[in-house]
Order: structure tokens, then sequence, then C-alpha cells
């Protein structure tokens, strides 16, 4: 399958393609990060951040999937192993062991910012593009996070 199948513009879609497998090596970093905060948080928040590491990472698994499946959508392989991922990846790891549990929330905060910028991004060249499909899928996956940082920065207390 490539893009004119689905009525878009092979020439046009190429760029976004590379922009999704960049997409989805950082979203790679932040699941792992959030994984390693949901196994190692410590303290008087465990209970609360615990539960709200594991409902971040099982939401970011299925955003990676459907991240892959729109790739290839658009005719072209995803990327899938994590070498490349950590180099092609703007999200750098952290070694969430002895982490303070305000310091993972400040650290996946960040991720979001990240991802929410490189969105933006994708935002833009998607419409220019005429690819309603992944600006929509990418929307959805923004506006998760969106809710989600103002909930993380409300519970340490940040405008």
């Amino acid at each position: 399958m490539d893009a004119k199948e689905i009525s878009l513009n092979e020439k046009e879609v190429r760029p976004i393609v590379d922009m999704l497998n960049d997409y989805l090596a950082n979203y790679h970093i932040h699941y792992q990060k959030l994984r390693g905060c949901h196994w190692n948080v410590k303290g008087q928040n465990f209970f609360t951040l615990h539960i709200k590491f594991e409902e971040l990472y099982t939401n970011a698994q299925l955003t990676i999937d459907e991240i892959a499946e729109r790739v290839l959508t658009l005719g072209k392989p995803p990327h899938s192993r994590f070498a490349d991922y950590i180099k092609e990846s703007s999200l750098k790891e952290v070694n969430t062991i002895g982490m303070k549990d305000m310091d993972m929330v400040e650290e996946i905060l960040a991720d979001m910012a990240h991802l929410i910028q490189i969105e933006r991004d994708l935002l833009e060249a998607t419409d220019n593009a005429g690819d309603d499909g992944s600006n929509d899928m990418v929307n959805r996956f923004m506006q998760f996070k969106e809710k989600n940082t103002w909930m993380l920065r409300s519970f340490c207390g940040k405008k």
C-alpha cells in the first residue's frame, strides 16, 4: 500500500512519515520512562502516582501502536528497534531508580511538553499535506496530554 491508494500525494506525505517515525521514537522513550516511574516511585505519593503512571503508560502503549499503524497506512515501515528509538529521539532516557516522586512528575511533564511541541509541528505538516487521518490522530493524542499536563501541574501545586 502507498499513500496514493488513500488519495494522498506520496511526495507530500513522505516528510510526514519521517516525522511520525521521529514521534514514534520519542514516544517509546516517554513510555519506558513512565514504566520506570511506575515501578520505582516511592514515598508519600506512592498510591496516587503509581496508579497515574500506569494509566499514562497504558495510554502511551496504545498511542505507540496507533502511530506505527498510521506509518504503515501511509505505505512505509515504522521503526521498530530500540537502537533507532534511542538514536532518533530528542527525549533522553533517565534512571528512575532512586528518583524522588515529584522529580518523576517533573520529568514526565517535561516529556509531555516536548511531545506536544512535536504534535503541533505534525499538525501543521499534516494540515498542509491534506492528511486528515494523521491530523485527527495526532490532535487526539495532544488533547490527552494537554489535559494530563494540567492535572499533573495541579498535583504539583503549579499554575
